[in-house]
């Protein structure tokens, strides 16, 4: 995959594209990362990108000219499977799901803005995807970008060192992940569950979908609403409701 992300503030991602997993996938040659500071794709001899709204108002906004010739730019290779993504807090809200449907591409171009907003012409006539990570303002895309482009590299073949990682995350398959445990046993009085060490992997399963259930059901109830629970899973859910565990 070609990750390419379109910023004012390229030494924003210098940390984040070489470290940790990443870093790594980026090594390996999994994944092409790549910044492009669109203002110097600017057509005026102070490589300004930003003016005044038409309307008046507060703030400016990214003017249309240098975001088109940098995607143009990039895209003139003909990539048949890429998308063009734009980071707003006027996007569909980021999930696993988006994520998977993402890491499908193999050229993703992230639009970092800054400023009040984007020329309207930019969303209707350029991006493919408009994302937004949360109800809440932060100061630029490039955070956002950075969380959007982490959660779907690590879904790339071979970038997670077990490859059934990623499967069992929270939120892979619409539920919350179960409790893990590791050494000791026991740690301060307060002991690992009995089954996790019985070596009797059936068990272990039932226990983890089981805690899994629970803890959505504790913690992001409005998750069990968009899944289709088996019977059996119907009924762990009301025996959890009748017999909440002990804290």
């Amino acid at each position: 995959m070609k990750i390419d992300v379109l910023t004012l503030f390229p030494d924003m991602f210098q940390g984040v594209f070489k470290e940790s997993i990443l870093g790594k996938a980026n090594e390996k040659g999994l994944v092409a990362l790549n910044t492009i500071n669109f203002r110097d794709y600017a057509n005026n001899k102070h490589k300004t990108v930003d003016d005044y709204p038409y309307g008046g108002g507060a703030g400016m906004v990214l003017k249309p000219e240098p975001i088109f010739s940098a995607v143009e730019n990039l895209l003139e290779k003909g990539d048949s499977e890429y998308k063009v993504v734009l980071m707003c807090p006027q996007g569909e809200k980021f999930n696993q799901k988006k994520a998977e449907e993402l890491s499908r591409s193999e050229h993703l171009i992230f639009i970092c803005g800054h400023y009040e907003g984007y020329d309207e012409r930019i969303r209707k006539h350029l991006v493919t995807d408009e994302i937004s990570i949360g109800d809440y303002i932060l100061t630029g895309g490039e955070i956002p970008a950075m969380a959007v482009i982490d959660s779907v590299v690590r879904l790339l073949p071979g970038v997670l060192g077990n490859e059934t990682s990623a499967g069992n995350d929270s939120f892979s398959s619409g539920l919350l992940e179960y409790p893990q445990y590791t050494r000791p046993a026991s740690f301060r009085g307060l002991d690992v569950p009995d089954v996790l060490m019985s070596g009797h992997h059936k068990n272990i399963e039932k226990w983890r979908e089981k805690e899994a259930l629970r803890r959505t059901l504790e913690r992001r109830p409005e998750l069990l609403e968009e899944l289709t629970l088996s019977k059996e899973q119907e009924n762990y859910i009301n025996e959890i409701k009748l017999k909440p565990k002990k804290t």
